[in-house]
């Protein structure tokens, strides 16, 4: 299957831009942000579609794994500058909902009990770099440049902060909003916030490779553990090891 999501021109009901691209590669849904025009940047509609399409691919029973990447030459260039025109402390409304957009779907990939890989490849800036390592795992091309360049434009990186904070050191972070240096893909790698180097081709052939791993897997045993994973993480040791035990008996039923 291949479908396509986008925006409509106001009235005709006529797609403008499909701004996401829908294909299901047997048990693996691969999702592709498509403005490559504006390198992929995060408008109101390329986040919504974004946000329900990853939705959609946690709740249906046929997905397994999910890769997500972009067309073009580079991953994400972040937000749309364009529309913050209209973001203004005079539409309070249209401010809040944005935002509540944006951190939704910073998160997403982490509430999934699907697992969720990057194929990454050229600029992921931004909002952008927040979708590279909200995903349980990454893959990056070698031209990888990797950072927060927001405060160049007077803009606080305030909604991707949460992430880079818990991905990496404080040094280096504090660095790369405040200065907006750009890290390659062997310093993304060194640091640990991806999982594999490629050429910049094989991006997508490497993320489908780990997903048919896990679509493999029986999908009860994954979204435990990775639900388990992510719940320990923001827990004291003892109730981590309760919340292990639990776990521990539940998959007893797993076994095929």
């Amino acid at each position: 299957m291949t479908a396509t999501t986008g925006e409509n021109r106001a009235g005709t009901g006529a797609p403008s831009e499909q701004v996401l691209l829908v294909e299901d590669r047997d048990a693996v849904r691969v999702l592709t942000l498509n403005r490559p025009h504006k390198r992929n940047a995060l408008n109101t509609a390329l986040t919504r579609a974004l946000d329900d399409a990853l939705t959609a691919a946690d709740r249906d029973p046929d997905v397994r794994a999910v890769v997500l990447t972009g067309n073009g030459r580079g991953f994400c260039a972040g937000a749309d500058l364009s529309e913050f025109s209209a973001l203004t402390p005079d539409n309070p409304e249209a401010v809040l909902e944005r935002a509540d957009l944006t951190a939704r779907l910073q998160t997403r990939m982490q509430r999934m009990g699907v697992p969720v890989v990057a194929a990454v490849r050229g600029a992921a800036v931004g909002g952008g770099a927040g979708l590279a390592i909200g995903a349980d795992m990454t893959v990056a091309g070698t031209d990888l440049k990797f950072g927060y360049p927001e405060l160049r434009h007077s803009i606080v990186p305030a909604l991707v902060m949460t992430g880079l904070q818990r991905q990496l050191g404080r040094k280096l972070a504090f660095e790369m909003i405040s200065t907006g240096r750009l890290l390659t893909a062997a310093e993304a790698a060194e640091q640990g916030l991806v999982n594999r180097v490629v050429e910049p081709d094989e991006v997508v052939p490497a993320a489908m490779e780990i997903a048919r791993q896990w679509a493999a897997v029986e999908p009860r045993a994954i979204r435990a553990a990775k639900d388990l994973f992510y719940r320990v993480a923001d827990l004291p040791t003892e109730a981590a090891m309760r919340a292990g035990q639990d776990v521990n008996a539940l998959m007893r039923g797993f076994r095929r």
